[in-house]
């Protein structure tokens, strides 16, 4: 909870990162709640208040995905949401503000996003944006499992990473501007 909040604020791209890695966690525990008191939340060394927020909060979560049936695979709406807002202002930058830095970022990253797709067999509704954050979550799971990574991979995340971090500082900085 506490983590995602200053993500949000910070970076969406890092928050729905995060966010799944929590989903992965909650399965990882299977929706026991003490499980992952004892694993998780204790580590936070929070006041008993705190604790009862982020211990509620993860309740809510596993809630949530229970009701939307996403207990197996699959992320909650909410994160689905926050890829379309993404991926709406992607293609706002490529189109209407025509923004040449960003567009050479992402002809920089096309071609491996359209190989990442048919490799990942990714559905073709998964747009590029979704796309890209799925190769970097994969590659910091691999990186958990401390397994090895290609360099050609590791070539073609940097071109996706490059793209999302360009994106995630002006969706902040247009967001900043819109209050």
């Amino acid at each position: 909870m506490i983590i995602a909040q200053e993500k949000k604020k910070s970076n969406l791209a890092e928050y729905i990162l995060y966010m799944w890695q929590v989903e992965d966690i909650i399965r990882a525990c299977k929706f026991d709640i003490n499980l992952i008191d004892k694993n998780i939340i204790s580590q936070f060394k929070q006041d008993a208040e705190t604790h009862q927020k982020i211990r509620d909060w993860y309740e809510n979560l596993m809630e949530m995905m229970k009701i939307e049936k996403v207990e197996e695979t699959g992320h909650l709406q909410i994160l689905k949401n926050n890829v379309n807002e993404l991926y709406d202002f992607h293609l706002f930058l490529l189109n209407k503000a025509k923004d040449v830095a960003y567009t050479g970022f992402f002809q920089q990253a096309s071609g491996n996003i359209n190989e990442f797709r048919q490799k990942s067999q990714a559905k073709e509704e998964n747009n590029d944006i979704e796309v890209c954050l799925t190769a970097l979550y994969g590659i910091l799971m691999l990186k958990l499992q401390q397994k090895e990574i290609s360099k050609e991979t590791i070539a073609a995340v940097t071109t996706f990473s490059q793209l999302i971090s360009d994106l995630t500082v002006k969706y902040k900085a247009f967001e900043e501007e819109q209050e």
